[in-house]
């Protein structure tokens, strides 16, 4: 059989058994694609192995955490590292990043704080992280890579490399490719099928999109504007902000050994502005998309909250009702004017909650 149909066999097989789609799902449909499915779904390049990047981004949530923790367990038992698993999904749009001098926000990034510039960067931390996949080094992945069932097929794609970092980057185009894929980002949620004319909304999920556009503030940053590079509704202008997420207790990073968490339960994450070392931005994590939020749980970068009906309180009433809520991890740069005392009613909370319910991929009709 030609290794190329072998391969998107491979491929086929793996979406069959991993998840039901609906009637606009669109298979994997070329080979770069196809390889960067089989390197996600890989679980012999961990170390120990059994890890793979749908390990704490499947399918079913959104390219989430599918046990919902707060924080994702590494492929060593008992590994965490300090920040929550965000759905990949959408996501993996954010442009590379860059500051605004306008709005005086970083823009773009990966992770929810932003270490990395962009998509093929970001894609080798958490093969090489010792709270993640664990190899340790760019060679221990090589090694793994060269022993996979589908390396044979990399090298026919993109050549034979000279070199480890070269065969990194084919490793890390593919998975972009396979991320960035209609599999992936598949804009099937009943809002895509809404906004194209093709079905109605209930009654409270229209007043929940009239809500999200008006009292509850939530467009000014998940935004209902296209975007530029996709043409379509990414629900986040990827920018940063520091909403008053309170520390998270439970978080397992506290436990952590010193070699990972010097500081201990002292822990404070900064987010962004540790990563570019300006204290102004301290505190801000990147916005992230809304698309199947409602599946996605648990929600900030640091999993503190569990259900969306929380977040969505925690956003009407913060500043109203303070002793609801712990104090925020990082107390200065917190944004007091797109959210905390918002006015919503209790009824008005659950028909915004009811809209971000039709944002879940794979809608039927």
């Amino acid at each position: 059989m030609n290794e190329k149909y072998f391969l998107i066999g491979l491929v086929v097989m793996i979406t069959l058994s991993s998840c039901t789609y609906d009637s606009e799902y669109v298979p994997v449909a070329n080979n770069k694609t196809a390889i960067g499915k089989l390197i996600f779904f890989d679980k012999n390049l961990s170390n120990p192995i059994g890890q793979a990047c749908v390990s704490c981004h499947a399918p079913e949530t959104g390219f989430s955490d599918p046990l919902h923790k707060d924080i994702s367990e590494g492929a060593v038992t008992g590994a965490f590292a300090n920040i929550n698993s965000p759905n990949l999904a959408y996501n993996v749009f954010s442009p590379e990043r860059s500051y605004n001098t306008t709005d005086e926000t970083y823009i773009g990034g990966l992770f929810l704080n932003g270490r990395s510039p962009n998509l093929k960067e970001q894609l080798i931390h958490p093969f090489i992280g010792a709270v993640e996949m664990n190899n340790g080094s760019i060679a221990n992945l090589v090694f793994k890579i060269k022993k996979a069932s589908y390396f044979f097929e990399l090298e026919k794609e993109y050549g034979v490399a000279k070199t480890d970092e070269e065969l990194i980057s084919y490793i890390a185009d593919a998975l972009a490719s396979f991320e960035t894929s209609k599999e992936v980002n598949s804009f099937t949620s009943k809002f895509d099928y809404f906004n194209k004319q093709l079905i109605k909304f209930t009654e409270d999920e229209k007043k929940g999109l009239a809500i999200f556009q008006g009292k509850g503030k939530c467009a000014q940053c998940h935004v209902l504007e296209p975007d530029e590079r996709t043409g379509k509704i990414l629900f986040t202008d990827f920018s940063y902000d520091n909403i008053g997420v309170p520390r998270n207790e439970k978080n397992p990073f506290y436990n952590q050994s010193t070699a990972i968490n010097p500081a201990g339960a002292n822990f404070i994450d900064l987010g962004i502005g540790a990563v570019v070392s300006q204290p102004e931005h301290n505190g801000k994590f990147r916005v992230p998309t809304l698309r199947n939020i409602a599946i996605s749980s648990p929600y900030f970068h640091n999993g503190s909250f569990k259900t969306l009906k929380e977040v969505i309180h925690f956003y009407n009433v913060r500043d109203v009702n303070p002793s609801e809520f712990a104090t925020p991890e990082v107390l200065e740069n917190v944004n007091r004017d797109e959210l905390g005392n918002l006015k919503m009613t209790a009824q008005e909370e659950s028909q915004l909650e009811t809209f971000l319910g039709t944002l879940t991929d794979h809608y039927r009709k």
